[in-house]
């Protein structure tokens, strides 16, 4: 991997980690925070490597999980007591908020 793409990796993974139990982010609303990329962009980095940040609290635009961890993100999500609406989160009470995201310590990303 190339370091822009390392660089890439390390923002988004850095926010992930920030996201407070009982709260969820999308793919897109990540990719906005870090300021690059997109949620395809974003959802690659926590196919590669998001095993070790809490990846069940990054959610699609609908409110679910990852398609192919749906169950173990719906659970993992229950015991973090996000609200739900059945199978999805209820983005309207349990997502991160732009403005709340200013005041997350990620690395500034250099100039273009």
């Amino acid at each position: 991997m190339s370091s822009v793409n390392d660089d890439y990796a390390e923002l988004v993974l850095s926010v992930v980690e920030q996201i407070p139990p009982g709260q969820v982010a999308t793919y897109g609303d990540i990719a906005e925070i870090v300021g690059r990329g997109g949620p395809r962009q974003v959802g690659h980095v926590m196919a590669q490597f998001g095993g070790g940040v809490p990846w069940w609290r990054v959610v699609r635009a609908d409110g679910r999980p990852a398609r192919s961890l749906e169950e173990r993100g719906l659970r993992l999500l229950k015991a973090d007591k996000t609200p739900l609406k059945g199978d999805r989160v209820d983005l309207a009470q349990a997502r991160l908020r732009i403005d709340e995201a200013v005041n997350l310590d990620i690395p500034l990303r250099d100039a273009p």
